[in-house]
């Protein structure tokens, strides 16, 4: 039971990777077959009415007729090449003939009736082997004659492959430019097209690395662009030209390029790539050493044998990792790239094909072209990915903005709810302190009013506390007025009071603000603050009625600045007989006074009060700023 039990999760895991597997490789088979068909209708059409076919090749010394197209069996016969001879018919009055060779390897020499019109070796790009490079050239009028005319056409090889030659066609120039128009269109001008696309996406590629550099990936396929760039762009040399160290790089680059791609599909797909895997670069390593070592033909040999083969082995690597992917991934990604792998693969096996003379008529590569297209696609995905992420990056970070946003937004609601609490607490203390000044002012005057109406007392007693009651009433109501925080306001309600109490007695009130601008502006001063600085202010006019038996009391209002922020100071002097400090504690006055510096600590204020045989003088310091509560509380 228990072995069966271990077994069920492998059996469950298999379904799901046969599942997967199978439609994906039914899918490649109808890729391939689509590629197959795909290449035979894409094959560029000859004007077959001007075809010659029928040669006689005169070929290590014999001559034996042949029928175009024809492969030698000729290698490196830059000494004795191979030579076809044949002829065509020409008709006077048809102006503008030219000879049209579709393919060819590795190079060609035309002439007509034994002048030379056309060598390609002067074109190092038409002599590649792996390019299907088309040559056209005008035969001149003075060269043809009516009838029969002979042609030759003479074979260069310098590779280990043999010698191709196709059917060669002699007409009208009207009539075979578009047949070579068409052939250099695909297979001269889009092979530079995909190179250029690959040397832009190479330098796109190698700027994103150097952005990322925990992201290899991007400089792999950098690397591996930059090489495709340098087979499409660097010609080899041409024979007779001795060959240099840079065909060596050449021939090395191209296995170089497929074990790269193979690194880059591993990475691509989040794998680690395996230590035996370095042995994929050993064929390129190997090409490249005997060429800067040996001359010609070994390194050329050996990109044959070791070379070509690597190309096919890592594209069938690369097969089965974008297989795999695919199976484990499930994503657009990895089914794009397999899909591409397939048909590169295909091309290459049609190359293979053709270069063993199996399909000898499809003398057409194809590889490099597919191969191009393929990497053009794949730093096109890279790119489009890294743009894709470069958008996540700013929706994240507009997301971010947004929360940040809305954080702030929260955060001013909750600032203005413990602000408005904060106000809510301060008018309650507000309320509160004024509740506490009525009750120990005006309720302890009316309380004092009703003992003495209980008494019996009547007249002057009892309408001089009435008074006294309906004096704190007003200073009460006084205080509560919006002042804005300028306390000469609330000053002069009380200079007009004062004038008032001091009337009757005939005693003369100096009122003078020695400084212009008065008193500083204080924003936080609250009524429970004017209210304790005008009782100190009552309390010392009081005294100086009751006591001092004064005839003149000078108020003084003006502003300090010791270069600490100004302050107000407010001074009452009388010209009364004073009174002994010493003795405060015992008499009314002394009570008073301990009020009046009892009042001016709550303010945050300082009391200066002296007496002599002048009079009284009462000094009031205003703070810099009223404290919001009760400093003398605490």
């Amino acid at each position: 039971m228990s072995e069966i039990a271990a077994k069920a999760p492998t059996r469950t895991r298999r379904r799901p990777f046969v599942s997967r597997l199978v439609p994906y490789l039914l899918l490649q088979a109808l890729i391939v077959i689509a590629t197959i068909l795909g290449l035979r209708l894409l094959q560029p059409s000859d004007p077959e009415d001007f075809a010659l076919s029928g040669f006689s090749l005169r070929e290590d010394g014999t001559t034996r007729a042949v029928t175009l197209p024809h492969f030698t069996s000729s290698r490196y016969s830059l000494a004795d090449p191979p030579l076809y001879a044949g002829t065509f018919t020409f008709r006077s009055g048809d102006a503008g003939w030219s000879v049209f060779l579709p393919r060819f390897s590795n190079a060609v020499e035309v002439a007509v009736n034994g002048v030379v019109v056309l060598d390609s070796r002067r074109d190092a790009n038409a002599n590649r082997q792996d390019r299907n490079t088309p040559q056209i050239a005008a035969i001149p009028s003075s060269l043809l004659h009516d009838g029969s005319n002979a042609i030759t056409v003479r074979l260069f090889v310098w590779g280990p492959l043999k010698g191709f030659l196709d059917t060669v066609y002699v007409g009208p120039d009207a009539a075979l430019r578009p047949a070579f128009e068409t052939r250099t269109l695909l297979f001269v001008t889009l092979p530079v097209v995909f190179s250029a696309w690959q040397s832009i996406l190479a330098v796109i590629l190698a700027i994103m690395w150097l952005m990322r550099r925990h992201e290899p990936v991007y400089a792999v396929l950098a690397v591996a662009m930059v090489l495709g760039v340098v087979q499409a762009f660097v010609s080899p040399p041409v024979p007779p030209a001795t060959p240099s160290r840079l065909a060596a790089v050449l021939l090395a680059s191209a296995p170089t390029e497929s074990a790269l791609i193979v690194v880059f599909s591993v990475l691509f797909f989040g794998w680690r790539w395996p230590r035996y895997g370095a042995l994929l670069f050993a064929p390129g390593l190997i090409v490249f050493v005997v060429g800067l070592i040996a001359g010609p033909p070994l390194p050329r040999i050996l990109f044959l044998v070791l070379g070509i083969p690597t190309v096919g082995v890592c594209l069938l690597l690369m097969a089965c990792v974008t297989a795999a992917a695919v199976v484990r991934r499930q994503d657009a990604a990895s089914f794009t790239i397999g899909c591409a792998v397939t048909i590169v693969l295909t091309c290459w096996v049609h190359d293979m094909l053709s270069v063993f003379e199996i399909m000898p008529n499809e003398r057409t590569f194809l590889s490099r072209l597919s191969y191009s297209a393929m990497l053009v696609a794949i730093g096109a995905g890279l790119t489009w990915r890294f743009a894709r992420a470069l958008n996540q990056v700013d929706s994240f970070a507009g997301q971010l903005v947004a929360r940040v946003r809305e954080a702030e937004e929260r955060l001013k609601a909750s600032f203005a709810r413990e602000e408005a609490r904060a106000r809510a607490a301060a008018l309650a203390n507000e309320r509160t302190r004024l509740m506490r000044d009525l009750h120990d002012g005006l309720g302890g005057q009316l309380i004092s009013i009703v003992a003495l109406s209980e008494r019996g007392q009547e007249g002057a007693t009892i309408t001089d506390a009435a008074r006294a009651a309906l004096k704190d009433l007003r200073l009460v109501i006084d205080s509560m007025d919006d002042i804005g925080g300028d306390l000469m306001l609330a000053l002069g309600s009380w200079r007009e009071r004062a004038a008032m109490q001091l009337r009757p007695h005939d005693i003369a009130l100096d009122w003078r603000v020695a400084t212009p601008q008065g008193l500083p502006l204080h924003p936080e001063l609250r009524p429970w603050h004017v209210i304790q600085i005008v009782r100190i202010l009552d309390e010392a006019v009081t005294n100086a009625v009751k006591h001092a038996a004064a005839r003149h009391i000078a108020v003084t209002i003006e502003t300090h600045d010791d270069g600490q922020g100004p302050y107000g100071v407010i001074s009452i002097a009388d010209d009364g007989k004073g009174f002994a400090l010493a003795d405060e504690g015992m008499s009314q006055t002394a009570r008073g006074l301990r009020n009046m510096r009892s009042r001016a600590a709550r303010c945050g204020a300082l009391l200066d009060l002296t007496s002599d045989a002048s009079g009284v003088r009462v000094r009031l310091q205003l703070p810099q700023v009223f404290p919001d509560s009760d400093a003398a509380a605490g």
